[in-house]
């Protein structure tokens, strides 16, 4: 059945039509908010009194992010989970996917046990981060009872302590996203010749000159993926602190308190809307420059093959 000539499209306007519902959603729910965060930070806005209780201060917003302490102290907070969880995972990860890779010849074993750290990484953070809350339990918390069996120790409070409250955080990031890291040098070892090995092998090579002469420099390329993600993701770690916190209260002295919960409680507890969105911004471009000094310390030098 032929439509009607009213109801044909034209190809030349097809494509964006039928790409058209992405593009609005898109510019609804992406371009919108971010472009009317940006128009925020410079203003003061309390939401309860409308739009029109918009007040343009200009850059007031960031120098008083500048000048807050707890902003600082969110930002200190955040750059040690994010290396003290995001460098475990890629100097675990790395060895641990070599030796899955060499282990487990059969390809369906091999997936079957990458499967198995993967899993922890598609499962409900919530729902991981409940589970690390009761074994960290102070008086009923499987760690404690391990530990005292083993080394006689007293229960330790893993969150009520500062002390011990960022390696606790940091660790549930490590367990979460080690599985990741090791699919991605799985399929990046999955991809180098055999015939460097091989020749290598002729040559008189053993494994670990092998590991650092063919494997390693044959991994840079994911390396800098992986490390990038581990890098952005780190910096805008919000769900295990916030939950392990008593909803973001930032535990005993703020030990757990992540600039991007700073930011939720900037807008949400005091009501600063600007101030969040300039403390955004500034949290952007301290990721992007990151980003931009991980890909400088990645970039193959002059000389290098």
């Amino acid at each position: 059945m032929r439509l009607p000539a009213t109801f044909r499209i034209s190809p030349r306007w097809a494509p964006y039509i039928l790409i058209s519902p992405f593009l609005v959603l898109f510019g609804v729910f992406s371009v919108f908010p971010l472009l009317f965060s940006f128009y925020l930070a410079f203003h003061s806005w309390e939401p309860t009194g409308g739009l029109q209780a918009m007040e343009y201060v200009g850059v007031a917003n960031f120098a008083f992010a500048l000048q807050d302490e707890w902003f600082w102290k969110a930002l200190g907070n955040t750059a040690w989970l994010a290396l003290a969880s995001g460098l475990p995972q890629h100097l675990v990860g790395i060895p641990l996917a070599v030796f899955i890779h060499l282990s487990f010849k059969r390809l369906r074993v091999r997936d079957s046990v990458a499967g198995i750290y993967f899993l922890p990484f598609i499962t409900s953070t919530v729902a991981i981060t409940i589970l690390f809350s009761s074994l960290y339990s102070t008086d009923y918390g499987l760690i404690n009872a391990v530990l005292h069996t083993l080394f006689g120790t007293e229960n330790i409070d893993w969150l009520g302590k500062p002390v011990y409250v960022k390696p606790t955080i940091a660790f549930i990031v490590f367990w979460r996203y080690l599985g990741f890291n090791v699919v991605l040098y799985l399929a990046a070892l999955q991809a180098i010749p055999k015939d460097l090995y091989e020749a290598a092998e002729m040559d008189g090579a053993g494994r670990w000159h092998q590991f650092w002469c063919i494997t390693l420099p044959s991994l840079r390329p994911m390396i800098f993926f992986g490390v990038t993600l581990s890098v952005i993701g780190g910096l805008q770690l919000f769900e295990e602190p916030f939950i392990l916190t008593d909803k973001g209260r930032g535990g005993p002295d703020q030990a757990g308190m992540t600039s991007a919960i700073y930011l939720y409680r900037m807008a949400f507890d005091f009501n600063d809307f600007g101030g969040a969105s300039a403390m955004s911004w500034l949290l952007f471009i301290i990721v992007a420059l990151m980003t931009w000094l991980t890909n400088r310390a990645f970039r193959p030098h002059k000389g290098s093959v």
